[in-house]
């Protein structure tokens, strides 16, 4: 191995004004990305108000919650495109600006019919703004940080963000308390502190040269958005429904044909040949599995709290750091395991950790009882936490000529349109499950098959979609005896989270499988930058 000094392909090595402060740097980017980690908990906790005060469905709030983490998937590659072409610094300012208007505009939501359409648009435009903002933030600190010591770096990064998340729902709580619009408005001071710190921190724009990909944007976005709409559609059109599988199966076939378009673009989007390294794609792979679980969870634990535990929103809030203790300390003993031994040993002890976490906390959800839940909350919280930093770290340190933008733009969209699909997947389970389950008991009470079948639909689409557990206010047999039923109908609800959280069991089993087949090893730090006669190949 030689250890170049030369800029990677096409890279313009732009001098600062003077040396980047790594310590500065890393707390900028940290607080960025702490606006877009808190925001992914923060709505679920505001979930029943928003619903109740602007009479929204349960359908249109799964897709306020839907929309954000789809701009993510859709948006990832672009980010970290833009990121390299103009320099992660700036693209960082203009993700944040982005997000934090939106944000903004989505507290200003007015009343009426236009409010469930305004606010599934705002919450699509701050997931582009964090699209952008994310992948730019991570190639920041790679830049600023050697290789060697990147591992414990980015394990912070990942460790404190993720650990700042667990405000979200603490914020939340209390925000809602006042009033549901500032669980918005909270970003503005936290970009501020970004912007003036990043600012501070005299992080140099290293760009490379080339075009942007416009044609293969398009192509990713589309294929992402038609998938995932199937996905999420499904309970509501029916998995034997045409529209279903035109949406999950046209998706797929336009993400394939993005997939052939690349290889014919001198500067594509992404660049596949990143796949060919083995390390590199089962980093992909792991993520993948591990983000099935990882931010469905936070809406899927806060909505069991408040239905099945009666919890308050600060409750529900507490319940979900069981998860952070978990996460926060993993991440930061995965990353020194990522820097002495490799990310093999990590990656292979989260999905073992994560597969056992998620598995017992499981087994645990029908006893009704919040605090003797704790260690299995914090060992699911501790497998992903193995796995998050390690994987992205390392699949970002084998970038093709220190790429880093692009690379990253790959590996979060890979987190985010698993986190969009296991949003959708799982989200169809516990209504299908839940709607079994509470016609049982309604018909246990006497209710005849089909009212309670259509009764059963209209409970589950309210407390699956928003947390709301409120006995109907109706009047007749059927709301009577729903009224009566609303004990054994939070437990119905428990029974369908089971199957929820064993498919998270088996999203990390995955995640471990796959890690066996990761080569293992450490990224030299005097690896050789690709020759720019590489890239034209």
């Amino acid at each position: 191995m030689v250890t170049s000094t030369r800029p990677g392909r096409g890279e313009a090595a732009t001098p600062s004004r003077s040396a980047p402060h790594q310590s500065v740097a890393l707390a900028a980017m940290m607080f960025a990305v702490a606006m877009t980690f808190i925001d992914q908990t923060i709505v679920s906790i505001a979930a029943p108000d928003i619903v109740r005060e602007l009479g929204l469905s349960s359908s249109g709030m799964q897709w306020v919650v839907n929309a954000y983490l789809l701009a993510l998937a859709a948006f990832f590659a672009l980010g970290g495109r833009l990121a390299d072409l103009y320099g992660p610094r700036r693209v960082v300012v203009i993700g944040t600006v982005v997000f934090v208007v939106s944000s903004v505009l989505c507290g200003c939501v007015p009343s009426g019919g236009a409010a469930q359409a305004w606010l599934i648009i705002f919450r699509a435009t701050q997931g582009l703004g964090a699209a952008l903002l994310f992948p730019a933030a991570l190639a920041v600190v790679v830049a600023v940080f050697p290789v060697e010591r990147r591992g414990r770096a980015l394990a912070l990064f990942f460790g404190v963000t993720g650990a700042l998340t667990a405000i979200g729902p603490l914020l939340g709580g209390w925000l809602t308390n006042w009033t549901w619009r500032a669980v918005f408005w909270v970003n503005v001071p936290v970009a501020i502190v970004a912007l003036v710190l990043t600012a501070m921190a005299h992080i140099s724009d290293r760009r490379r040269s080339g075009t942007l990909d416009v044609p293969g944007a398009v192509l990713i976005a589309i294929g992402m958005g038609l998938s995932v709409l199937g996905f999420q559609q499904a309970f509501s059109w029916g998995w034997g429904s045409w529209a279903t599988w035109v949406c999950i199966v046209g998706g797929l076939a336009v993400l394939a044909g993005f997939v052939r378009f690349e290889r014919g673009v001198e500067h594509p989007l992404i660049d596949l040949r990143v796949f060919r390294d083995k390390a590199f794609s089962v980093d992909a792979l792991v993520l993948f599995f591990a983000m099935l679980a990882f931010v469905p969870l936070f809406f899927f634990a806060s909505v069991y709290a408040q239905v099945s535990l009666s919890a308050s929103p600060n409750q529900a809030a507490l319940f979900l750091l069981y998860i952070f203790v978990g996460f926060a300390i993993a991440s930061q003993w995965g990353g020194r395991i990522l820097d002495k031994k490799g990310a093999r040993p990590a990656l292979k002890m989260g999905g073992v950790v994560g597969a056992v976490g998620f598995a017992l906390w499981a087994g645990e959800l029908t006893d009704l009882t919040m605090h003797d839940q704790w260690l299995y909350a914090a060992l699911a919280g501790a497998g992903i936490g193995f796995i998050l930093a390690p994987a992205s770290t390392d699949a970002v340190n084998r970038a093709i000529g220190t790429s880093y933008g692009e690379v990253t733009g790959i590996t979060q969209t890979v987190r985010n349109f698993a986190a969009s699909v296991g949003m959708a997947i799982y989200g169809t389970i516990l209504t299908h499950v839940t709607t079994d389950n509470v016609t049982g008991t309604l018909e246990s009470r006497g209710v005849p098959a089909g009212t309670a079948q259509s009764t059963a639909r209209d409970v589950t689409e309210t407390i699956t979609g928003s947390g709301d557990a409120r006995p109907p206010t109706g009047t007749g047999p059927a709301a009577e005896a729903t009224r009566d039923a609303m004990p054994a109908i939070r437990m119905d609800f428990a029974e369908a989270n089971q199957w929820v959280f064993y498919g998270m069991a088996i999203a990390l089993g995955l995640a471990f499988l796959c890690a066996l087949r990761h080569p293992g090893g450490t990224v030299d730090a005097n690896a050789k930058v690709e020759e720019p006669a590489a890239r034209a190949r």
